[in-house]
């Protein structure tokens, strides 16, 4: 077994999944606080890398597209402080930090982890019960429902209804979006045959957030409904895909695919003299190698 224990939280490795426990210190955003240990299976990893800086560095793990409904429900969007699938490393243990990625990483290769995207989820939610107080509401739910009281803060347009309790079978999507700069961020549910184009801020059916400290929580309200909707990319049930939230306004629209990096050649070439040095020094048999070999010149 691989293992990091660092301030920012420990990170365990056994061959089959990776366990990641946040630590205690102050620097641990408040989101990977709540959350709590993460086991992340390697079948939904693609990809992990070690950045070294100057007095720390980061452990990065790289999920492949649909595993995790965290991810799904933030779009990527979660800070430093606040993404369970980062770790900063100290200095002086640099090289443990790249033996653990290198574990990581021949674990891949010899199990030969594909890095496309996947149709069901491979993580699970949040646990619940969750309550979260943030922004101009309390949001609670319980498996089943979801339900919004607001505060004082409420616009009166929007909280002159009262409370809002919404059945995640009404549910078809959940969004959230951090505050940025001077635009306020949300936590917005689309619910079935009631669509609205209104800002949060008058939207019955979100929750607006200006920044402040238990902002991210509510990622969490929107991981653990993410986790009981059907797959994005799964099919309906008339055979068709689901169909998926409209990207943000200020996603550029793709052209067509990126090209491969300059240094893919270079990271080619590293690969292959780690797998021939492991090779050379016992640690993988002729076809433990072989099948690496093979796994490492079919990736794009």
């Amino acid at each position: 077994m691989a293992e990091i224990i660092q301030k920012d939280g420990t990170w365990e490795f056994d061959g089959d999944a990776l366990r990641l426990t946040p630590g205690r210190d102050k620097s641990v955003g408040l989101l990977r606080r709540t959350l709590g240990e993460r086991v992340v299976p390697l079948a939904a990893l693609a990809g992990i890398s070690f950045e070294q800086g100057r007095r720390a560095g980061r452990v990065r793990l790289r999920l492949r597209d649909g595993s995790d409904p965290l991810q799904i429900a933030t779009g990527g969007r979660l800070t430093e402080p606040h993404d369970p699938y980062q770790l900063a490393v100290e200095s002086d243990r640099y090289g443990v930090a790249e033996y653990f990625v290198a574990e990581v990483r021949n674990a891949l290769l010899l199990d030969q982890v594909p890095g496309d995207p996947v149709d069901t989820y491979l993580l699970a939610g949040p646990a619940v019960p969750l309550s979260f107080a943030a922004g101009d509401a309390t949001v609670s739910f319980d498996g089943d429902q979801v339900r919004l009281e607001w505060n004082w803060k409420t616009e009166e347009a929007k909280s002159a209804a009262g409370p809002r309790t919404l059945a995640v079978t009404d549910i078809t999507a959940v969004d959230w979006h951090p505050a940025v700069g001077l635009e306020n961020g949300h936590l917005r549910f689309t619910v079935r045959n009631a669509p609205t184009k209104a800002p949060p801020k008058y939207d019955p059916h979100s929750v607006d957030l200006w920044g402040f400290k238990k902002d991210p929580l509510m990622a969490l309200i929107a991981a653990a409904v993410q986790a009981r909707l059907a797959h994005p990319s799964a099919p309906s049930p008339d055979g068709r895909p689901q169909p998926t939230a409209p990207a943000p306004a200020d996603a550029p629209t793709p052209a067509h695919a990126p090209a491969p990096a300059p240094d893919d050649h270079d990271a080619l070439l590293r690969r292959l003299r780690e797998l021939g040095e492991l090779h050379r020094a016992g640690v993988l048999t002729d076809e433990e190698f072989a099948l690496a070999k093979q796994a490492v010149l079919k990736r794009p």
